[in-house]
């Protein structure tokens, strides 16, 4: 009798444990059923689905008068491509104004020109510490402000030392350096190569292509041939035949680098490895040696080739680099050139980090409030473009893949 109760024990443990793994497995599929509906993807397609079963659904005088709203919908988005275009040849129009200041302030970069007290006037930060450097003496004896004599000769050196300082040394490199989107491409092997950077120039193209080309300058060196590097983005402003709606001003969807004449020895885009093979049968050891891309700012004038066929599907890899290239073009043309001495001296990225720190904030609040007021992605990307426009932020030259 113990021994089938003994049994009957172990086949009920038997059923609570298979109920158990049932309730588990149960549990693991709703956790994965709650991360698939949360996926954005998913829900615009349901949602997508319910409302074309709305529009289906209404009378069919109603749907007419729907299609002619869509038709003035569209004669508007194509005036709006013709109102970019404008602006496009309006921000030519003024880039040509910008170009005499920005040529001197790379003839001051490189030491071919010292400001005079003209150019300099107003722009002095050191009055307050020169009152109170007054204010000090005037309390103070002269002589025990004197500094010692090893001390006087240390900074006769130094000052003599920076007699031979032209231009701004490292500024360029010193940028790349501060911003975090530049930075993050920059190598400890680029950087003596970016000391040779002495300027940055943005040449726009008005159309056929619209677009714009960054020139980047360098100083002759040990590394490669060329004098200028350049990157090109061509532009399109018409809408997309297939979804003219999404039309959103213009979008970068092409890119191309240019070839750089490395030297012998100098190319940091590319690294050899030796790997020891065994042979199979004899045993015998063989090292091989080949040549493999290396991590590096300059892979950034070899960006992924786009075929002109339209239908062409791009992979996930390839799509993700291209846009992120094109964020880095954009960023550099419309904030690094326009803006260089802002981010040599820091000023420029006070702004963009409080504004960063409340898109983190904003992004905390939604995913708490995520389970009980769900927000449909394109709600947030909308969401998003009127707080940046709120901010004042240029919302015009949005870089987008197509």
């Amino acid at each position: 009798m113990s021994s089938e109760q003994d049994r009957a024990a172990d086949a009920t443990n038997d059923d609570v444990e298979s109920m158990e793994d049932v309730e588990d497995e149960n549990a693991d599929s709703n956790d994965i059923t709650r991360q698939v509906l949360r996926q954005a993807d998913v829900l615009a397609a349901i949602q997508g689905q319910l409302r074309q079963e709305m529009l289906n659904a209404m009378p069919p005088q109603v749907k007419r008068r729907i299609k002619a709203l869509k038709k003035f919908q569209l004669e508007a988005t194509n005036i709006e491509s013709k109102f970019y275009e404008e602006v496009h040849a309006l921000e030519c129009k003024y880039h040509k104004l910008y170009q005499p200041l920005f040529m001197k302030r790379a003839n001051v970069i490189c030491g071919l020109h010292e400001p005079t007290d003209e150019e300099i006037a107003g722009m002095s930060d050191d009055e307050k510490d020169d009152e109170l450097c007054a204010e000090i003496k005037a309390k103070v004896k002269i002589e025990d402000l004197m500094p010692p004599k090893d001390q006087k000769a240390k900074e006769e050196a130094e000052n003599n030392k920076n007699k031979d300082v032209t231009g701004i040394p490292d500024f360029w490199l010193t940028i790349f350096k501060n911003v975090a989107l530049l930075s993050e491409m920059v190598e400890e092997h680029d950087e003596p190569i970016l000391k040779h950077l002495i300027d940055i120039q943005v040449i726009l193209l008005e159309k056929d292509p619209m677009g714009f080309v960054l020139e980047f300058h360098f100083s002759p060196n040990e590394y490669f041939s060329n004098s200028v590097l350049t990157k090109e983005y061509e532009m399109k402003c018409t809408p997309d035949e297939s979804d003219p709606f999404s039309f959103e001003g213009p979008e970068i969807y092409k890119c191309k680098g240019c070839v750089i004449g490395w030297n012998k020895g100098k190319n940091v885009t590319v690294k050899t490895i030796k790997k020891t093979q065994k042979h199979k049968s004899h045993g015998s050891l063989r090292t091989v040696t080949r040549t493999v891309q290396n991590d590096s700012f300059f892979n950034f004038f070899n960006p992924p080739m786009i075929s002109d066929d339209p239908d062409a599907e791009l992979d996930d890899d390839t799509q993700t680099l291209l846009t992120s290239d094109f964020e880095i073009g954009h960023y550099i043309r419309e904030r690094i050139v326009p803006r260089a001495v802002l981010y040599f001296t820091g000023e420029a990225l006070e702004g963009e980090e409080d504004f960063e720190e409340d898109d983190s904030e904003e992004e905390d609040e939604e995913e708490e409030e995520e389970d009980e007021d769900y927000v449909p992605a394109s709600n947030k990307d909308a969401a998003k473009k009127l707080s940046a426009l709120a901010k004042g932020q240029n919302q015009q030259g949005d870089c987008k893949q197509q």
